[in-house]
């Protein structure tokens, strides 16, 4: 017999990969091929520039090939495949002759920050404008050879047309002669939407597909480097502790240890500094690890050692059933409460919230000759090379950041502290090595920046009618800016934007105040951050409301917003609102287009014809976009329900990237139904209680619906949030379906501790 074939986890996968994806990706660039350990094609250095260089993000060589620069992180969001789908249709070229690739961390591509869904919202004019100087380029030294008016002229298929008389010229014709001239600055014109032929594809492909399933893309741990060695971090339990004393004997004595190295201890603001302890350094990861349990810690566990998240839940409630700062006020709800015939009222609670991507934590640092380099599946490289600069002592440009693939981000890769802990283990190896640090799924679950832990009371009046006269929703949670100051236990204008700020309401009396909660734990950025456990409460709340008065959710959810119109200030009754950075003007409060997501939703689903289903129904305003879901369940003998179907509408805008919207919309479908679900983590004396996907619960496959209906909005309004919109109204139209089955009102997560699933 032939003895059985060694073959590791990623190399049977690439076999199993390559024989699903022949004849399905079409080739659309070379960002896929792997060149050197970041995995794709660097970007054109300044002695390799030759040809024209409209733009920062854009090359044209000599030849005509032209190489395009993603300035954001690719997360499996279709970003890499999006970006340059603007630049490329503005200026007229052929995808075959285009070459896409990731930009290391620099401050000359602007904002690089891949987070709070604005690469398209944010980038949409810019790229356009890069695309359509380099077209006005061509055309320019086109004309000029032709002896024609520019304006007779275009460009398609990497060819430069004379309209009147269908001559051509290819690109690389007039390349050298373009490069001579002034880059247009003001006077840029971009092309009548109807000619961006590549945005309106609703199939484009997805660059680093094959790649991915075939293995061959490079995600962080994908990076290898000669002579490199791995660590792991025993770091403190409780944020704030620091080692009080250890004994590295019985580590050394691991086979494959070279080296123990103490981390720096951090102090407070937290930021997004190494999280302390002592690093484990060997030949293998499973060394490393081996090492790291043989170590003997004593922990000093610091102040934050009494959190426990029981108490800090009754804190919180306390909270929010106390008076608050007013940050909304519109009538006198005073009135409208002595008045009503009927009050609805509701507390909810959603915990902490850990990320749970996919890929664990992992960057590859080398310092060598007074330079540093790091390879991270980052968010953020920007930041991230600041802040290793900072730690190693050089200056910016000294320092090198590579944005790998990321295996999953959802916030928790914008922050630094994993880049800066392998610059810091590097830094104490012979100039030269490099090493990976990796962080095992126990240490992501434990040292996580988690999202806010939150309560809420809400309160409606109704009128003998049924119709709400007046709304009070109070909040406290514990905000971000808790972790770069201390002090701060109140949220920020921007936080209260996400909900409660920007909530259509037609009734005439409206207060909204938020509340105090002091920070024990690092909190940060998570996918809709806030507006999470703000569109949980008020989705379910208006259930309850069309409970109370006895009519249909569907009718009581167009009720409490209103009619369509766009809401001013003095409507919202706010002094300012942030708006996620966008003007009221051109991102308004627009009832009409919530309106409108909820009526698509519902007529899709077959709301008004039940056929033994019991449906919820939620929607939310977020990153200036507008989210309805509805879901289906239906009754299961093991597990009380089982999800059988979930639609999903959105109203984001102008949208490049169809196919990757409709992904994105399934996804949050699926993950908003894990963090309703199962989400959560909680704390014990200061300490994670959960470690793994066996206590810190994700959705598997029993848990997501049959099927997931996604429908867009066709929209020429300026482009809006995707990547995180479609999550916030999910929890809601589960626990309001839930409800509608079994009678039982769920207001706080996770649903299945309640449920005993």
């Amino acid at each position: 017999m032939t003895p059985p074939m060694k073959l590791s986890r990623r190399a049977f996968l690439a076999g199993l990969g390559a024989g699903l994806a022949v004849g399905v990706m079409p080739r659309v660039s070379r960002a896929d091929e792997p060149s050197g350990a970041g995995g794709t094609p660097p970007p054109p250095k300044k002695q390799d520039l030759a040809g024209l260089v409209p733009h920062v993000l854009v090359h044209i060589a000599l030849d005509g090939t032209t190489t395009i620069i993603c300035h954001r992180s690719e997360m499996g969001q279709g970003i890499k495949s999006s970006l340059p789908v603007l630049i490329g249709d503005e200026l007229g070229a052929d995808p075959a002759r285009v070459v896409v690739v990731q930009a290391d961390g620099d401050k000359k591509y602007g904002d690089q920050n891949t987070d709070g869904s604005t690469s398209i919202r944010k980038g949409y004019d810019e790229l356009r404008r890069a695309g359509a100087a380099a077209r006005m380029m061509l055309v320019a030294a086109a004309a000029k050879k032709w002896k024609v008016k520019p304006e007779t002229c275009t460009t398609e298929n990497h060819q430069i047309i004379h309209k009147p008389t269908k001559r051509t010229l290819a690109f690389a014709d007039v390349v050298a002669a373009a490069a001579k001239l002034p880059v247009p600055k003001k006077d840029i014109v971009l092309r009548p939407l109807g000619e961006l032929k590549r945005v309106a594809d609703p199939n484009l492909p997805l660059i680093d597909g094959a790649g991915i399933v075939t293995g061959t893309a490079q995600f962080g741990a994908d990076v290898k480097l000669p002579g490199m060695v791995y660590a792991v971090i025993a770091r403190p339990p409780v944020v704030g502790g620091k080692v009080a004393k250890y004994d590295a004997t019985r580590a050394l004595k691991v086979p494959g240890v070279k080296k123990i190295v103490e981390m720096p201890v951090p102090t407070a603001p937290w930021l997004f500094q190494p999280w302390g302890g002592i690093a484990v350094v060997a030949d293998t990861t499973w060394a490393a690890i081996k090492g790291r349990a043989a170590l003997d810690i004593t922990w000093d566990h610091g102040p934050n050692a009494s959190y426990n998240s029981d108490e800090y839940r009754e804190q919180l409630l306390a909270s929010v059933r106390a008076p608050g700062t007013k940050y909304r006020d519109v009538g006198n709800i005073d009135n409208a409460f002595s008045k009503a015939a009927k009050t609805v009222e509701a507390e909810y609670v959603v915990p902490h919230l850990s990320h749970m991507q996919m890929e664990p934590l992992v960057a590859v640092a080398r310092i060598m000759n007074g330079t540093a380099e790091v390879w991270a599946p980052t968010q953020n490289p920007q930041d991230n090379r600041e802040d290793v600069a900072k730690i190693l002592g050089l200056p910016e440009d000294k320092v090198t950041i590579h944005v790998t693939l990321l295996g999953g981000g959802f916030g928790r890769k914008s922050k630094s502290d994993f880049e800066v802990e392998a610059a810091w283990i590097a830094k104490h190896l012979d100039d030269g090595v490099p090493v990976r640090v990796q962080w095992t799924r126990d240490d992501d679950v434990k040292h996580g920046y988690y999202n806010a832990v939150n309560a809420q009371r809400l309160r409606a009046a109704l009128d003998d009618k049924g119709t709400v006269t007046a709304w009070h929703h109070k909040t406290a949670f514990t905000p971000i800016g808790g972790t770069f100051d201390p002090k701060v236990d109140t949220p920020s204008l921007g936080d209260l934007q996400q909900g409660v700020l920007d909530l259509a309401l037609a009734a005439p009396n409206v207060r909204a105040e938020a509340c105090k909660a002091p920070l024990h734990t690092r909190v940060g950025w998570f996918r809709s951050v806030y507006n999470i456990f703000h569109a949980f409460a008020i989705g379910s709340f208006i259930d309850e409301i069309a409970h109370a008065r006895g009519t249909d959710p569907r009718d009581t959810w167009l009720d409490v917003i209103g009619p369509a119109r766009k809401f001013s200030l003095a409507d919202l009754g706010v002094t300012q609102l942030r708006n996620y950075g966008e003007s009221l003007d051109k991102h308004p409060v627009d009832a009409g287009r919530l309106r409108k997501v909820i009526e698509r939703v519902t007529e899709m689903a077959g709301w008004g014809n039940r056929n033994g289903r019991a449906l919820g129904l939620a929607a939310h305003r977020s990153f200036v976009s507008y989210t309805a879901v509805v879901i289906s369940v239906v009754p299961d003998p093991v597990r009380v329900f089982r999800i059988d179907n979930a639609w999903i509408s959105m109203d984001p805008g102008t949208v490049v990237n169809k196919d990757r919207v409709h992904s994105q919309m399934e996804g949050a479908v699926v993950m908003g139904i894990s963090n309703a679900l199962y989400g959560g983590v909680t704390m014990t004396k200061g300490a994670t209680d959960q470690s793994n996907f066996r206590d810190a619960r994700v959705a598997r496959m029993r848990d997501v619906p049959h099927r997931i209906h996604t429908d867009l909005v066709e929209s020429t309004e300026p482009p809006s949030g995707v990547g995180e919109p479609g999550v916030p109204p999910v929890g809601a139209a589960l626990a309001n379906a839930i409800f509608a089955l079994t009678g039982k009102r769920l207001r706080e997560v996770p649903l299945a501790k309640a449920l005993k699933i």
